[in-house]
Formats: C-alpha cells, structure tokens, sequence
C-alpha cells in the first residue's frame, strides 16, 4: 500500500534540479545586491536587493504549494488559465501602467506585475493540453491551425501593448514542436527569414536578390537532379535583366539594375513554372512559392522598419549590425556592458569590487543587463560557471520530458526549458552585443516580482509533473 507521500509522488521529486534552481535563484540575489547597494548602505527591505529577497520568499512558498497540488488539476485547468491571463492581457492595454514605452504592467497597489510573463506560463500549459489530446498531430493542417492560433494571440496582444521583446519569447515553443515532429520544411523557412533579416541591412539589394537566386536554382537543381536546366535559367535571368536594364538606359527610363532583376526573376519563374507543369516536377511550384515569399518578406522588412519600428528600435539593430554608432546614445547602454564584462578579466574583481556596477555607469544594470555585473565582479570563471549552471537546468528539464509517459508532461517540460533556453541565450547575447536590446530579463538573475514568480511556477510545475509521472504514471482523459 503507498504511503500519502508516494501518492503525491514527493519520493520521485528531482531534488538534484530543484538544487540548480535555488543556487541560481541565490546567485541572483547576490548579484542584485551587488548592482543596487551602494557604498556603506545600510541593509532595508525597501531596496531592490531588498524587494527581491520577499519575492524569492513569496516565489519558494508558491512552489512549496505547487508541489503540494495533484497534477491533473493542471491539465484540467489549462485552458481556463489561458483565457484567463488573456483577458488579463486585453486589460492592461486600456488600464495598463506604461514602463519605457510599453503599456504592459498593471498596478496593484504598491505592487506593479507584468501579466504578459504570466501568460508564458498559461500558453505553456494550453498547449501541452491541446497536444496532448487524442488524436493529435502536427501534420493535420487543423491541429497546427489551432497551435498557431493558441501562440499568435497572445502574440498580437502583447505587440498591441508595445512590448516586442515579451512577444518574441513565444518563439521560444519552436522547441516544443520541433521535439513533436514538426515538418523539418518549417525550420528551413524560418532559417531563411532569420537570414533574409539580417542580409537585408548587411548587404546591397542587388547583392541580396542575387544570393537568393543562386540558393534556390541550386537547392532545385540538386532536388530534380536537373542542373542543365537550372544553368539555362540563371543564364536567361543574367541576359534578360542586362537587355532590360541597356534598353532602359537607351530609352531613357528610370529604372534601376535591381529593378531589371527584379523584372527578369519573375519573367524566367513564369517560364520555370510553365517547364515544371509540363515535366510534372511538382517540387518547383514549393520553390518558387518560397522565392516568391522571400521577395515579399524583403519588402516587409523595409517597410517595417521604417513605418512600424520607433526611432530607439530602429537605432539598435543598426547598431547591432554595426551600420551606426553612437556610444553616447543609442549605443551607450551595450557599449558599457562590453567595458563592464571585459574589465573583469579572467577570474572578475570580486564582489562588490566592480566599479562600472558601483559607479551605476550601466543602465538598467540590476534588471536586462544584471550578466554584466556578473562578467565584471566574477570575470570568465564565474560567467562561465553560471551559463554551466543555466545548461544544466535546461538540460535536466529537457531529460524531465523524455522520461515522461504522457504528452502532456513531455510537452510542458520541453515548452519550460525553451522558455529558459530563449531567455538566456537573448538576454546574455544582448549585453555582449550579439543581440539586439529588446528587454527580456535573465531568469532568476535580473530584478523583478513577476520574472522570478513567474519563472519559478513555470519550473516548478515542470517538476510536480514529473514526480507524478515516475510515481504512479497518471494518464489524462480529455474533458
């Protein structure tokens, strides 16, 4: 017969990962304190370091009281909590407090919380819930409908509150559907819109239409095995886009080498098109729908950035790609967390040794740039060793879904260590200026209630499933 606690499965708890949890959730205390106590500062609650330190109180009972719950009612509940939190979400852009341009905090009271690092919870579990359910596949065109819509709506409505850099976070559950078997053509295409973005501004549009030309005639060329016909076409796209470009500088047009590219790609894609109808070369239609698609993405880059995008977002991913610089300005902030973390050398300062930290030479250095302070006080060793610290985690979870006999586990577990996965690798990357400032916090680490409460019930949950799944294997039914 089991005992109360093996029916609540605290005999299987992963105690070694809770372990990592809590020394990341110390470690970010003590580098909060180091980035906001100033010189002979008196110890007081009122202070960051000081508010931080009740939220890892409040954060570690939530989680004692998470490990208590039987885990079906997280299944059950996940789709009230979803819409919920959305409703929650729609409220705060007309009562919403606005903070650095994004209308997405609401007071409550003294307290100010983010609902849209709540709402990462209530997707993660939605979605295990809707994976989960009988029948299920992500190759039904009607289920990945109903995954797109469940991440897209939130999705609009954080963008609606201006907050870019909360909404990219849901690109964190690719993860998820690449474990779940995801057609491997979605990640190609998402390749190559990353790689659209970012040769859009680093490369002439010439150069670029002309790099996209030659990637899809040999993609085609090796999938069809006809490389005599993909040199015919390029061959023809080269001389038509030449006599375009002659006759309308003879004829006095105003038309430009792109534009006569332009022109002639598109001609020679009608000519591909007629020649895979009549081959039966069914593959092509998929080419020149991406080729197409690429083309339009280009254009909506431009407009984006120039009609959508503010003037600061504008201002760093120019600076990211190094197109401007302004270490005064828009530059400033990535520019001292670069001197801030190469100052600390090998092995670091020590604590509270770290003069760019003491001397608040970094902004918003207790909250997006907290790494900083670590590279400088504790140097390579210690930046090192908390990235070791953040992959175990990650790692551990990830082993959490595998281990899981039941898709609702496996699904959470996997969407948690995305989330972690996509915080650390954006937030570290931003402050060595590998990625663009967009605001998301380093779990555990940067400053802030709703961060840490919301991180912590994420994990936690993670863990009560697991438990539960190595003790007595509970298989959902759906409602």
């Amino acid at each position: 017969m089991r005992s109360a606690n093996d029916k609540l499965g605290w005999s299987k708890i992963d105690w070694k990962t809770i372990l990592v949890f809590v020394v990341l959730m110390l470690l970010g205390w003590v580098n909060i304190y180091a980035a906001s106590s100033g010189d002979g500062e008196s110890f007081t609650l009122g202070s960051r370091y000081g508010m931080q330190l009740i939220w890892m109180g409040i954060s570690l009972v939530v989680a004692g009281v998470i490990l208590l719950l039987d885990d079906i009612y997280y299944h059950q509940f996940a789709y009230p909590l979803y819409l919920l939190m959305l409703l929650v979400l729609v409220a705060t852009l007309f009562v919403g407090k606005e903070v650095n341009g994004a209308k997405s905090w609401l007071a409550l009271g003294p307290v100010a919380v983010q609902p849209a690092e709540f709402m990462k919870l209530a997707t993660a579990l939605a979605l295990a819930r809707f994976m989960s359910e009988y029948h299920f596949s992500l190759s039904r065109p009607k289920d990945l409908i109903g995954v797109g819509a469940l991440l897209l709506i939130p999705i609009v409505v954080i963008l609606a509150q201006n907050d870019m850099g909360s909404a990219l976070v849901y690109c964190s559950f690719l993860v998820v559907l690449y474990r779940e078997g995801l057609n491997s053509w979605v990640y190609y295409a998402l390749f190559l819109v990353v790689g659209l973005f970012v040769c859009s501004f680093i490369i002439s549009d010439v150069a670029l239409l002309v790099a996209l030309l030659l990637v899809f005639v040999v993609v085609q060329a090796l999938s069809n095995r006809n490389p005599k016909e993909s040199v015919v076409y390029t061959a023809g796209v080269g001389a038509l886009s030449l006599a375009l470009y002659g006759f309308g500088a003879l004829a006095g047009w105003e038309l430009t080498y792109y534009g006569a590219l332009l022109t002639a790609s598109v001609v020679m894609l009608l000519v591909a098109l007629a020649y895979a109808y009549r081959n039966k070369l069914a593959n092509i239609y998929l080419f020149a729908a991406m080729f197409i698609g690429s083309l339009l993405f280009i254009g909506a880059i431009d407009y984006v950035f120039n009609e959508v995008l503010q003037l600061h977002q504008q201002k760093r991913i120019l600076d990211l790609f190094g197109l401007e610089s302004d270490l005064k300005g828009w530059g400033y902030n990535v520019n001292q967390s670069k001197i801030a973390i190469g100052s600390g050398g090998f092995f670091g300062k020590g604590f509270l040794q770290g003069t760019q930290t003491k001397y608040d030479f970094i902004p918003e250095q207790s909250t997006d740039f907290i790494f900083c302070t670590v590279g400088e006080e504790w140097g390579f060793v210690g930046s090192v060793a908390v990235l070791a610290l953040f992959a175990t985690l990650i790692i551990r979870l990830m082993k959490m879904g595998e281990r899981q006999n039941e898709p609702f586990r496996r699904v959470y577990c996997y969407g948690v260590a995305g989330i972690f996965l996509f915080h650390v690798i954006i937030n570290v990357g931003m402050t060595i200026g590998l990625m663009p400032v967009i605001g998301i916090p380093l779990p555990m680490f940067s400053y802030g209630g709703s961060s840490l409460l919301a991180f912590t019930i994420l994990f936690f949950i993670a863990v009560r499933l697991d438990s539960q799944n190595s003790s007595i294997g509970t298989t959902y039914k759906p409602y």
